[in-house]
């Protein structure tokens, strides 16, 4: 599609199963209507022997469809398949995860270890991490690293719904509010600050098993400088990032860190766990903390907050571009 294209109309078909997106609904009507051909799914096998060329290429890129039926299917009718590794975090981290998560994903990467002719990986640590999971299972797909790239576009002050900026440095964090994000370090701090903290907005949906965090924030009295913020739109979430004084990334983990590169690539200071992976993507041009240093951690805050709200003007930030990822996958698959 192009930028003048809009959406067709949800098929039936999209629409039987409840509480569905309307935009995945007319998406997929969209792909129905331009697909070569269709199958019910104990036919792909044959379509794709009849459909496609022997050598064809299989891109998977979301950690879904990664069922047996699939990946032997594509195999059995000549494909070559490339499958996209974001994390191993469910296994590293299985603590983070939601109830009944941890085995199903396992099971998905042993199918990708057996069956991909290559993975591609979003950074040097997740294909460490994912290839010494690998190795003890025995087979181990050649890996090529890609970095992914951000998407921002130009911010104006009045798309933030939320009524005005604040008035004095203030800081953000964005992401889903889950365990793993370590929300809850933030809160600690922002604590022992009291009185003299500046505004923090917690940006980003509730998650799972933190109920915790929720009930602290839940009774966060009306004055206080915390304030949580979900379904902002792209837009307005990119002005209150452009407009802070700094973003906080205190995650316990990560596969990329997709927040940190978008923060920087807007102009904006990062101060975030002593990551490998976020050394890798962000290199010198953020500021790196151990959350286990909670002094240091308060010290930097307190630095940036002396500074106006247009904190990241002197940020230098080369970042990875969609154009070089592509590049990089499509010449070495």
């Amino acid at each position: 599609m192009n930028g003048d294209d809009t959406w067709p109309d949800a098929q039936l078909l999209s629409r039987l199963a409840k509480r569905r997106d309307a935009l995945v609904m007319q998406a997929e009507t969209f792909v129905r209507q331009h697909a070569n051909s269709r199958c019910l799914p104990n036919g792909l096998r044959r379509m794709l022997a009849r459909r496609m060329p022997d050598g064809f290429k299989y891109f998977n890129v979301g950690h879904s469809n990664l069922t047996e039926r699939v990946l032997r299917s594509v195999q059995i009718a000549g494909g070559d398949i490339s499958v996209m590794v974001h994390d191993v975090i469910p296994l590293e981290y299985p603590e983070f995860q939601r109830p009944g998560t941890v085995k199903p994903f396992e099971r998905k990467l042993r199918r990708v270890s057996k069956t991909a002719n290559r993975i591609i990986y979003n950074s040097s640590d997740t294909q460490m991490r994912t290839e010494a999971i690998m190795s003890r299972w025995g087979s181990v797909p050649m890996g090529i690293v890609a970095h992914l790239g951000a998407i921002t576009s130009s911010t104006e002050i009045e798309s933030v719904p939320s009524g005005p900026l604040p008035d004095q440095p203030y800081f953000i964090a964005v992401g889903t509010i889950e365990p793993r994000k370590n929300h809850g370090f933030l809160l600690d701090l922002w604590e022992k600050m009291g009185p003299e903290a500046p505004p923090l907005l917690i940006c980003g949906r509730r998650g799972w098993n933190n109920e915790d965090v929720f009930s602290r924030l839940d009774h966060l009295p009306p004055q206080s400088a915390v304030k949580e913020h979900s379904n902002l739109s792209d837009q307005a979430l990119m002005t209150l990032v452009r407009n802070s004084a700094g973003l906080l990334f205190p995650s316990h983990a990560e596969g990329y860190g997709l927040p940190p590169i978008e923060a920087l690539s807007l102009g904006t200071r990062v101060l975030c766990n002593d990551l490998p992976v976020l050394r890798e993507v962000l290199g010198t041009s953020a500021s790196f903390a151990p959350v286990l240093d909670a002094d240091l951690w308060l010290k930097t805050i307190k630095n940036w907050q002396k500074t106006s709200s247009a904190a990241g003007s002197d940020v230098i930030f080369d970042g990875p571009t969609w154009a070089d990822h592509f590049k990089t996958v499509l010449r070495l698959t």
